[in-house]
């Protein structure tokens, strides 16, 4: 469907990545992959013409679409909810006038046997099809649906967009981007603003949806579920690999030891040839052979081992003090803001030791119930904190609470005491704070690097009963995995709020789901909850199956030609596919070759066997041809494809 074709990057004269090609096909789930700064938002920005690339092109056919889900964005609207959601059929409204114009001009026309007429009716009827596909007799139902997957309660549907946070807005960005239905999808960390449920519903969305998905994201649980090929960018080149993420991370593991084992035996080759250089440089007998491992090192192309950016953040909570059997009760508690009723009668006895979660939707209660316990939020009924309990609390917004005018040093300093003093300069080392950072000011600091701050800052003080909002917010997988065995080996209690599956799966022992203004109690890791939640709901669509009496009877002689048809349908699919495939198999093979033969180009002193002239020259243009006629025979046999899918609707 789209073709990157030798794209080059390059920032502040270095190369972001270099010559890179790869297709993007129809129903691809591709999961882009590589270490911070490696050129993964870059490349997603190419796709999508918001950036230009310093060489290469980005091949989109016509008719094509394409939409992009950055990780922030400014909003500012002045709408309703529901209304900004619904300007996503800015298009379809413009695809009505087209449509209407061609219509027109059709009626209008007398040649019904001309090319030109021909070409009308087809893009008459592509227009109908891309109609039909953003299903607009049910757009505001669609938009409504859409919305209330991500989140949204059917009353906040007319509240202006002004009066949610940041991170909501970006829920109806996202939004507007599934309601316009384009052939491609780029999601740049789509679940950075998205509850536990939320991220379930935009799983089953991306599993069904009809296009390709290339997206960039820290969750491991929603790439493994969504992806079956994975894209690496490392040092300026890609691998792809046709599996979910976490077989590439085996398959990484593999290619890299390879690779070191090859630069291993290429050190020891260059070690001897350079030692057989060293013995016999003055030896006039042994000059000949000299002088052809002097080239042949100028020739050998060192092997690099590719960057596996293994920095994480390095420590391990304090041993928890003593304290008494029961950690925390809960008597009666209560919160409300007006009429606003987030908590009431919450009653709940924590004993030592235990490991619970809080999840629900963003909104109900868990951020609230946090800040009531660690006594920074005023409230209705009784918090008691046990015999010699002493909390650790990470907010939500915890890095808005350091002093942007600090530094790294002093936010540590300024609040150690005793022995902790003389350890300030170890801890930030082991949160990846080293050198000149600790001099750093806390307002220069990136999001990631704010949230290991006031992690660190946590380890000052031992505590027996920690209180973790979204700890993971900035951090990257590898910080993440770190973080969680630290909490594994944490011998107090814990209580954390997190919409991330895989970081939670064996962190707890209890899951509290939150619907305002209640909490509901339940067993086991995050898992056994969420496999509680499906049963519950797949017996709640059977008991609405049983209720519907009326059922549409198609004649059995419809039955069949619409069966007959299919077959027809399919029939032709097959074919184009596999035309499809065989360009595809036949300009990947050309690539290759043209490659090879670029690399010639560019050492010719590196290649004696290889006779450049004239004639070289002239095959070499001649695959440069065949290439361009390929994708030319590709371009046309993906838009025989769209008129053959488009008869489905027919």
């Amino acid at each position: 469907m789209i073709s990157i074709q030798n794209l080059s990057m390059h920032f502040t004269g270095e190369d972001l990545f270099t010559d890179i090609s790869f297709l993007i096909r129809e129903k691809d789930r591709i999961g882009l992959v590589g270490k911070n700064g490696a050129g993964k938002t870059t490349l997603l920005k190419l796709i999508c013409g918001l950036e230009q690339p310093s060489k290469g092109d980005v091949i989109i056919p016509q008719g094509v679409t394409i939409g992009y889900l950055p990780q922030e964005k400014n909003v500012n609207s002045t709408k309703t909810v529901l209304d900004e959601a619904l300007s996503a059929f800015d298009e379809y409204h413009q695809l009505e006038r087209d449509s209407e114009c061609l219509q027109q001009e059709l009626a209008e026309r007398t040649d019904y046997e001309s090319p030109q007429y021909e070409k009308l009716i087809v893009k008459l009827n592509n227009l109908n099809d891309r109609l039909a596909l953003l299903g607009g007799n049910s757009i505001e139902g669609e938009a409504e649906r859409i919305l209330v997957g991500l989140g949204f309660g059917h009353e906040d549907m007319f509240r202006p967009m002004r009066e949610f946070s940041n991170g909501w807005q970006m829920r109806v960005e996202l939004a507007k981007i599934l309601l316009k239905k384009p052939n491609l999808l780029l999601l740049d960390e789509p679940t950075n603003h998205l509850d536990i449920e939320s991220i379930q519903w935009l799983e089953g969305f991306l599993k069904a949806y009809y296009g390709a998905i290339l997206m960039v994201s820290h969750d491991r649980a929603f790439l493994d579920n969504i992806t079956i090929r994975t894209v690496e960018i490392s040092n300026g080149k890609i691998y792809d690999y046709k599996v979910p993420y976490s077989e590439y991370v085996s398959l990484r593991e593999e290619r890299v030891d390879m690779q070191r084992s090859a630069y291993e035996n290429q050190q020891r080759e260059i070690k001897n040839i350079e030692a057989f250089i060293e013995r016999f440089r003055y030896k006039a007998t042994k000059a000949k052979q000299v002088q052809s491992r002097v080239k042949l090192l100028e020739k050998m192309d060192e092997i690099i081992i590719d960057d596996i950016d293994s920095t994480a953040i390095h420590f391990k909570f304090p041993p928890a003090p003593h304290s008494g059997k029961v950690t925390l009760e809960l008597n009666h508690v209560g919160k409300s803001y007006g009429d606003q009723v987030i908590l009431k009668d919450i009653n709940l006895l924590i004993p030592r030791g235990e490991k619970i979660a809080f999840v629900g939707r963003n909104g109900e209660g868990k951020s609230t119930l946090s800040k009531i316990i660690c006594g920074v939020l005023d409230h209705e009924g009784e918090v008691k904190l046990g015999h010699e309990v002493k909390i650790g609390y990470y907010a939500q917004n915890q890095q808005d609470m350091l002093d942007m005018n600090k530094t790294v040093f002093e936010t540590l300093d300024d609040v150690a005491v005793g022995d902790m003093r003389l350890k300030v300069k170890a801890l930030l080392g082991s949160f990846l704070f080293r050198g000149d950072d600790i001099d750093k000011k806390v307002k220069v600091l990136s999001g990631g690097e704010k949230a290991r701050l006031s992690l660190a800052k946590m380890l000052l003080f031992p505590t027996n009963l920690l209180v973790l909002d979204e700890p993971t917010n900035h951090l990257d997988m590898l910080s993440k995995d770190i973080l969680k065995n630290a909490l594994i080996q944490y011998d107090g209690t814990l209580i954390i709020v997190s919409h991330d599956r895989d970081f939670l799966q064996g962190l707890t022992n209890k899951v509290y789901e939150f619907r305002k203004p209640n909490i509901k109690e339940y067993i086991g890791d995050i898992y056994d909850f969420l496999e509680q939640k499906n049963l519950s709901h797949l017996k709640e669509l059977e008991i609405a199956a049983k209720q519907i009496k009326v059922q549409e009877v198609v004649p059995q002689s419809q039955n069949k030609i619409n069966y007959e048809r299919k077959k027809q349908i399919d029939a032709k699919l097959r074919k184009v596919d596999k035309e499809i495939q065989r360009l595809e198999e036949a300009i990947g093979k050309l690539e290759a070759e043209l490659a090879e033969q670029d690399k010639i180009m560019a050492n010719p002193e590196q290649h004696p066997e290889t006779k450049i002239d004239n004639d070289w020259y002239w095959a070499y243009g001649k695959k440069k041809e065949e290439l361009q006629a390929l994708m030319d025979d590709w371009g046309e046999k993906q838009i025989e494809r769209e008129e053959v899918m488009a008869e489905y609707g027919k």
